[in-house]
This record gives C-alpha cells, structure tokens and sequence, in this order.
C-alpha cells in the first residue's frame, strides 16, 4: 500500500470568499449559545400567531450609509425588529429593510467583551441605530441592565421589586430565572419554552387522569 500523500487543491478551483467567512463574532461559550436561543426560541413561540417582527441571534447588521457590506456592521448577540416581514434572512441589511434598525439588543457579557459592549456598542446603538431599548446581561456572573432611549439619549432602566425589567418593545419583562435570562409577561408569569409547554400539559393530563380515577372513572376508556 503506497503511503499517503498530503492533499492540494487543483489549481483550478476557485474559492467565493464571500462563502467562507462570517462577519459574526465568535460565541464566548456554550452558555452564550444557549441563552441566545432561549431567548429566541421562546419570543417565537410566545409570538408564533405573529408575522410583523424578525428576531435573531448572532447575526451581522449591516448599516453603512454608503450601502457597502464592507464597512459598519455589527453583530448583537440578540436583537428584534419590529414592523417588518417574518422571514429567514442570511443577515440584516438595513438599506433593504426600509431603513429599519432593531427595536430592542441585548447584548451578553463576557470578561472579553464587556468594556465594548458597555462602551463603543452602547453608544452606536444609541447615537445610530437609536434602539428604543438595550439589555445586557452575563450569564457567568449574572450582571443584568437595561436602557431606554429617552430624548436621544440612554436612561436606565428601573428594575421592579423581582429584579425584572419592563421591555415597552415586547410587552414583557425580562429578568433572571433559574440563572437564565427569561420573559415574563405582565401577570408575571413565565414565558415557557416548547419544553416547558409540553411539561406542563403533562402534569396537566396527569391532574385529569388522577381525577378520573376518584370519581372510578377509568381514563384509558375515555
């Protein structure tokens, strides 16, 4: 058996470079990832019947005034744009999304990002994309704010007695849960994920069946 070689591309091919970069920052850790689709995953089942708003997690916003992908782009962990079509897109490009910017960025911390996220980010989203809203928050440490643009400007956001902040954007609170950042709607009711939504219809079938079973009712024959 001859020995193996060390493989070289044919000198023909030619590599699309757009193909094979994103303009994305790289996740700090796996607890990034997964708060970023909690916190998608659970907007879109809380607003499934809905079909005026796009949400998403680490994906590049292109903003230059020049209209060129090469220049000023960002990438929030997490942002919601309100008022547009509900649709998969490669990335946000705000020159063909009628000028629109995202309504509300949260933004999560982490020991390489955080003097960015509190500093050069906060104010591009407040002096440019004039974001209604911003939140941030670290998932090791917990460090949770929020902002609203009043008058141009980024005020804090006063927290309630559970530590939740009040979204005017969503409609929802958002405040840590379980060492996650969660929603929780105006009853202060937390806003379930899939799994938590069949959990609970579970029990719920369990209840019923225990019920049945009191009043000699077998519910397999039901």
């Amino acid at each position: 058996m001859s020995a193996a070689k060390d493989f070289e591309f044919p000198n023909d091919v030619i590599f699309p470079l757009g193909d094979l970069y994103s303009d994305e920052p790289p996740l700090e850790s796996e607890l990034h990832l997964r708060q970023i689709i909690l916190l998608l995953q659970s907007l879109e089942l809380w607003w499934r019947n809905r079909n005026d708003f796009y949400a998403a997690g680490n994906l590049t916003i292109y903003y230059s005034q020049r209209q060129r992908r090469s220049e000023e782009f960002r990438g929030p962990d997490f942002f919601v744009v309100l008022g547009c079509e509900r649709k998969v897109r490669k990335s946000w490009v705000v020159w063909e999304e009628d000028g629109k910017y995202p309504n509300i960025i949260v933004e999560l911390l982490s020991n390489s990002t955080a003097s960015t996220d509190k500093g050069l980010k906060k104010q591009i989203f407040q002096d440019i994309f004039r974001t209604p809203e911003y939140f941030w928050f670290d998932p090791n440490n917990l460090e949770f704010a929020g902002f609203i643009l009043i008058g141009g400007t980024y005020e804090p956001i006063e927290p309630n007695p559970e530590g939740w902040m009040w979204s005017q954007q969503l409609n929802l609170y958002l405040g840590v849960y379980e060492q996650k950042l969660r929603y929780f709607t105006t009853e202060g009711n937390l806003v379930p994920t899939s799994e938590e939504v069949a959990e609970q219809e579970r029990q719920r079938a369990e209840r019923l069946a225990a019920k049945l079973r009191e009043l000699n009712i077998d519910p397999d024959t039901i």
